[in-house]
């Protein structure tokens, strides 16, 4: 079913719209089959597992880094990572940078902001680190692209606070973009199986999904 899966999604996406297939903790064989069925960009949450299937599946695939990622775990994805989309500390921007420019590339990431009421989720909040960010100098980021912004909403079925939550993201993305960055900085990368039409209707371009593609999480 991944094959329908897949075109069902894609059928409702705009063109701008990136879709993340999630392939966490799925066997080589499901990856395949959706990357035979015409998906190329890949999401991977655990760095270990990340560069197992790096190492055997095709080439053309864009690997996503979408989970809490770990300073000193960066160089082991550095030389092929197509974007990282957790970057929730200067500290960790600052490594990804270094690791960029021993691997002679500017490694693409995403600012990672803490949208939801859960605790437990990571992320830059706005108006605490707002100073903080100010000082990132795109110009002293030699082995960085900033790309844009990442956020998870609330798991809740309350779909009123899940579009409020999307909402502050968007805002959050225009903030920085006006004042900080340029219309290079584009990504905003919200929405999973559950809540990506939301997302989508408040200004997501990348969303990231899973179990609608690949079935429930092993």
């Amino acid at each position: 079913m991944i094959k329908e899966n897949l075109d069902y999604i894609k059928s409702s996406l705009k063109p701008e719209v990136t879709l993340v297939a999630v392939s966490k903790t799925k066997p080589i064989h499901m990856l395949e089959e959706a990357y035979e069925a015409g998906q190329r960009v890949f999401g991977e949450n655990r760095v270990q597992e990340l560069c197992e299937k790096e190492a055997v599946l095709p080439k053309d695939i864009e690997w996503h880094m979408i989970g809490h990622l770990q300073s000193k775990k960066v160089k082991q994805i550095a030389s092929f990572v197509s974007l990282i989309h957790g970057v929730d500390s200067i500290k960790l921007l600052i490594e990804i940078n270094k690791q960029g420019i021993k691997n002679n590339r500017r490694i693409p990431v995403l600012l990672q902001f803490h949208i939801a009421e859960e605790t437990s989720k990571f992320g830059f909040v706005i108006d605490e680190d707002w100073e903080e960010l100010k000082r990132i100098k795109v110009d002293e980021l030699e082995g960085v692209e900033l790309k844009g912004v990442m956020g998870m909403a609330t798991f809740t079925s309350d779909q009123r606070q899940v579009r409020e939550e999307f909402n502050v993201l968007k805002q959050i993305h225009t903030k920085l973009q006006a004042e900080m960055f340029d219309n290079s900085f584009d990504v905003i990368s919200m929405g999973m199986s559950g809540d990506y039409e939301a997302a989508i209707s408040a200004g997501s371009t990348m969303i990231r999904v899973g179990s609608s593609i690949f079935g429930a999480r092993n």
